[in-house]
């Protein structure tokens, strides 16, 4: 006897208990590939981090106390810095905390003051430290002083925050003008391309070291004329980039069906062409910003940067020439510009690998 089998039929029951799954978008899929590069992924948390205490350094680092009662009246020195007259003193300028007649007037029952993590500021000199300058690292000054008495800390806090919003500024203002200048070469192509490419070479071709040099000596050196400077030859890499994206994409079929519907060239631009052209944008913002990061520490070493009365990493690294012997100073300075490159650069490979479709 031959037995018959039973015909398996699928349930919908169980078809329709199955969870819908819902097509994850390109930029969706580029962040899951972005968190699956765990180095990548911690080294943006961490840079993420360091960005914003560098940002609110005034409340990490400062020579001013938080919150103060002195007298049973409050004060908030940080952000008003009361005069020592108004707490008792002798002088109507602003208090110097570290005085010795701070310190027996804090001593006093009821006063008390809240000072930072880092007591130090990065200008604030310590008129009543007993070693001469430039001083190792102790309890008092944990990374030392430098050659004019001046916490390294500090003067590492503040550094970093200046580095990094210069070169997350100067990053801005370079894509942009890149892109739109690749993109108005790439899309229209023809005249208008072979104009601009002729002109990046000219540009291009101008030496950016001897400019900088000579409006150095001409203005007054700050940080907005070097992010005009800079921003000026900053463009030319990426606009290549961008130029060779929108040269392949304005041939596509949906770049050809958007013009069939009467879309203008801005719309297509910016719709269509922009967005599937900005992989090597992406990718390529963290290599920038080091390149931004180091360029202004170069400049500020070779004396050329911002003033010296801003904190720079670059003039930290020439103390620390300048005092071979203080090794604490060019040792931290270098960890600290060690790092950030680090950083940056590990993120910018795990965007490089995100933004990789052969990649699953």
């Amino acid at each position: 006897m031959s037995a018959v089998l039973p015909t398996l039929t699928p349930s919908t029951d169980a078809a329709a208990a199955l969870p819908a799954v819902a097509p994850q978008s390109p930029g969706a899929r580029a962040w899951a590939r972005f968190k699956r590069n765990r180095l990548g992924y911690v080294s943006l948390w961490l840079f993420g981090v360091l960005l914003v205490l560098a940002t609110f350094a005034e409340l990490i680092s400062n020579d001013r106390p938080l919150l103060a009662r002195i007298d049973g009246q409050w004060h908030a020195p940080v952000f008003s810095n009361p005069s020592e007259r108004t707490l008792g003193g002798d002088f109507d300028t602003g208090t110097d905390w570290k005085d010795p007649f701070i310190d027996e007037l804090l001593a006093r029952p009821g006063n008390w003051a809240l000072f930072t993590l880092n007591p130090h500021s990065a200008d604030s000199l310590d008129y009543f430290d007993p070693t001469l300058p430039p001083g190792e690292p102790s309890a008092r000054n944990w990374l030392g002083t430098d050659s004019r008495g001046r916490d390294l800390l500090a003067r590492l806090i503040y550094g970093f925050r200046i580095s990094v919003w210069f070169a997350l500024a100067l990053t801005a203002v370079g894509t942009a003008i890149g892109v739109l200048a690749g993109a108005l070469q790439g899309y229209f192509g023809g005249r208008v391309d072979m104009f601009l490419q002729r002109f990046i070479e000219i540009w291009g071709a101008l030496p950016e070291l001897y400019l900088l040099i000579i409006f150095a000596s001409v203005f007054e050196p700050s940080l907005l004329l070097l992010l005009i400077l800079l921003s000026l030859f900053g463009w030319i890499g990426l606009s290549d980039y961008v130029r060779a994206e929108f040269l392949r994409n304005r041939g596509l079929e949906f770049v050809k069906a958007a013009r069939a519907m009467g879309l203008s060239n801005r719309q297509i631009i910016w719709r269509h062409v922009l967005p599937n052209s900005m992989t090597p944008v992406i990718t390529f913002m963290p290599f920038r910003m080091a390149g931004a990061i180091l360029a202004l520490t170069s400049l500020d070493f070779l004396g050329l940067g911002v003033p010296q009365s801003v904190p720079s990493l670059g003039e930290l690294l020439r103390l620390g020439k300048e005092n071979l012997d203080a090794w604490w100073i060019i040792g931290s300075t270098f960890c600290v510009l060690v790092g950030t490159m680090l950083l940056l650069t590990f993120i910018g490979d795990a965007l490089r690998d995100a933004f990789d479709t052969r990649k699953s």
